[in-house]
């Protein structure tokens, strides 16, 4: 019998896996997919890192976390600043000086900056926002609104943004400096080599099971370890008891291309209503490859449906109270922990799975 089953070989079950397995705990790991890595999993097209499920950017200000997955690989610097297209109109991204100084032509300073949000917010403003639209006026205005972030977010969460929560935008990055850098955190890169060679490292040792699905014998997994630490979705480990929770799902386009640089960035936001994709990555710019061939994917949002991949949470109020039902029932089970992104049905940068799964296999080995 092994001391624990981990269900997914993502970051947060590689991490747990790894140092469960450092402390002399015995592991198995079992994973859907036909290779490790989760959502993280780069595979090499045409000499290219190629981020399958979606761009992956590694940030954090705390340097023992940075230290930690150092371990595992050499960063590069690449820093996050994607680009905005508006139709034949192209902007960069966060909202800073240099967005709006090619918005408005008048515009040259900070305090002109500011004076010129002041005035756009005019009526509009909302002393207590109640949804992302009168929130995201009350942060840049009408036409920021309007070009920059309506549409995009639309197709993103398949809503009105007059019909969404405020708090998806609350942290909008908003600078009145010339700063094209997204994350304010201290370190940023990506892994030279893609992400994948980081779960090899981590899962060096511990038995892991490919095109291994939990649910299709699921008393049998739970019969093999002592505990299991399940990083899939919540509600379907409970059979959807009180029902399922609400993800978005997103699709991928995934192209090679016979031209050395298409876009010239790595990440374009499309954010025209009329254009059907969010966002195109072109993945040799994450470390900056002069390869002769691209590759490129387009992402397509949309509405999770069963047999779907859920990607993100849709964490509003209906959907967080019906997590907390599926929690208390999890309190109730000690024989397996919830984790991840799909296990607390939360969306959580790569910096904070590490440290979530750190934690838990710390609480374990010395529980």
């Amino acid at each position: 019998m092994y001391d624990y089953l981990i269900v997914g070989s993502g970051l947060f079950g590689a991490v747990c896996a790894y140092e469960l397995h450092r402390a002399g705990r015995s592991c198995l790991v079992i994973e859907k997919r036909p290779h490790i890595g989760g959502n993280i999993y780069t595979e090499t097209i045409e000499g290219i890192n190629v981020h399958k499920y979606g761009a992956h950017i590694f940030h954090t200000s705390d340097k023992e976390t940075w230290e930690y997955i150092n371990r595992f690989a050499e960063f590069n610097s690449y820093i996050n600043s994607p680009i905005a297209r508006y139709k034949n109109e192209c902007y960069n991204l966060p909202f800073n000086m240099n967005t709006f100084t090619k918005l408005w032509a008048d515009v040259l300073t900070p305090e002109q900056a500011k004076a010129r949000i002041e005035k756009e917010r005019g009526e509009r403003y909302s002393e207590v926002p109640q949804n992302l639209e009168e929130q995201a006026i009350n942060l840049v205005g009408q036409t920021i609104y309007e070009k920059l972030i309506k549409g995009y977010t639309e197709k993103q969460w398949g809503r009105p943004c007059n019909e969404l929560p405020p708090f998806i935008i609350k942290r909008l990055p908003v600078r009145f400096t010339f700063d094209n850098n997204y994350f304010n955190d201290r370190y940023q890169g990506i892994p030279i080599g893609g992400y994948t060679q980081i779960i090899e490292k981590m899962l060096d040792g511990i038995e892991v099971r490919l095109n291994t699905d939990f649910f299709d014998d699921r008393a049998y997994f739970a019969a093999i370890a002592k505990k299991t630490i399940f990083t899939g979705a919540i509600d379907r480990y409970f059979n959807y008891c009180f029902g399922p929770l609400e993800y978005r799902s997103v699709r991928f386009e995934t192209e090679t291309l016979d031209t050395e640089n298409f876009q010239g960035n790595a990440v374009v936001n499309y954010t025209a209503s009329d254009v059907p994709f969010t966002r195109i990555i072109e993945h040799k710019h994450f470390e900056f490859g002069k390869q002769p061939k691209t590759v490129i994917s387009r992402e397509y949002s949309a509405e999770w449906r069963m047999g779907d991949e859920p990607y993100y949470p849709v964490n509003d109020e209906k959907n967080n109270a019906l997590y907390a039902r599926y929690a208390e029932l999890a309190e109730k089970d000690r024989s397996v922990i919830f984790g991840g992104r799909l296990g607390r049905y939360m969306y959580l940068d790569m910096h904070v799975v590490i440290q979530k799964a750190r934690e838990l296999a710390t609480e374990e080995i010395n529980g």
